[in-house]
């Protein structure tokens, strides 16, 4: 893992030094956590009291606050992501641990897939930005036509989260299909459902390139199939997200507010972790609408967990057909 990101050790120790921190909190995605105890030795040798938080971490929108402010931490040391959120107890240092991984020979792969489209909108995440001029020279020299976003609400032009696609929606309309720089599925399902277009992998990780439309369509099916049944049900629980840049009362009290006028039964639930062994626990509500992180309702559940857009649906106060033009996110 040292060798395939660049964690900037030497940047972590100095940071540590200038700032004189005493405390501090360092907060890892899943994928670097094995190199937990590594950074805890930098920020220790650098005079200061190193915390690992072992809690999952799913993006910047989840950043550890609270878990900071307990502990009287100083500085939190945040890795894989850009700055969403800002905070004025602690401090945030954000480590975008950028990949160091050779693209050419998977980009290659990616020609034959896109050989039907000429022009591709091109996206990735804040680890592989750095590889993004060397990707579009690649397939420039093969006849494609590149567009890239303008940065949207991301930090830089073509970046992409798991629920922020606005580079991508940005330049929806003058592409034909996306390539998606990365690894895993979990980005490109995700532009693929929010923007509607062919979406192409150059998995950098597997070593291959792949489509995941097929996978789309079939989470389509189920997003129907759930707006469906949840159609038919008169008690919700609207959840509101606890952790810091998924919290969104004002969205919340708007749905139960039109949830009630529909003449639903609604309970407000607030909580940090959104999964189906919570949710069971309120046996008598049917239908849940979820207006913490969208991709949540994505994950598995035995009842209905709707996006804010999908609970519109559902009032029919928006169209199916403008749902699947507009994108989910």
């Amino acid at each position: 893992m040292k060798d395939t990101f660049d964690l900037e050790e030497n940047r972590l120790y100095n940071e540590i030094i200038r700032r004189g921190a005493k405390v501090v909190l360092i907060q890892l995605p899943e994928g670097l956590k094995t190199e937990a105890s590594r950074l805890a030795s930098i920020v220790e040798d650098a005079g200061a009291l190193a915390i690992v938080s072992a809690d999952p971490c799913y993006g910047a929108c989840d950043l550890a606050l609270s878990d900071a402010e307990s502990f009287s931490a100083d500085l939190i040391v945040h890795y894989g992501h850009t700055e969403l959120i800002r905070s004025e107890k602690t401090a945030v240092v954000y480590f975008e641990a950028r990949a160091k991984v050779d693209v050419r020979r998977v980009v290659d792969d990616a020609l034959s897939l896109l050989e039907p489209w000429r022009t591709v909108g091109l996206v990735t995440t804040v680890q592989h930005i750095s590889k993004l001029d060397e990707t579009r020279q690649i397939l420039n020299e093969a006849g494609k036509t590149v567009v890239i976003g303008d940065a949207g609400r991301m930090r830089y032009p073509g970046q992409i989260t798991g629920c922020d696609y606005s580079n991508a929606q940005s330049i929806k309309n003058e592409v034909e299909v996306f390539l998606f720089l990365g690894g895993g599925r979990f980005h490109p399902l995700g532009l693929a459902i929010s923007i509607m277009k062919p979406t192409i992998v150059a998995d950098l990780y597997e070593g291959r390139a792949y489509s995941v439309d097929p996978e789309a369509q079939k989470i389509i099916k189920k997003r129907w199939v759930c707006i469906s049944g949840a159609k038919e049900m008169g008690n919700f629980g609207v959840l509101i997200g606890l952790k810091p840049g998924q919290k969104d009362i004002e969205t919340a009290l708007k749905i139960k507010d039109l949830l009630v006028k529909d003449g639903k039964k609604v309970t407000l639930l607030a909580l940090k972790e959104i999964n189906n062994s919570v949710l069971l626990q309120f046996p008598q509500i049917e239908a849940f609408v979820n207006t913490a992180c969208p991709r949540v309702s994505f994950d598995e559940f035995e009842k209905p967990v709707l996006t804010v857009k999908e609970a519109l649906a559902v009032l029919g106060r928006l169209e199916w057909e403008r749902l699947l033009s507009e994108g989910w996110f």
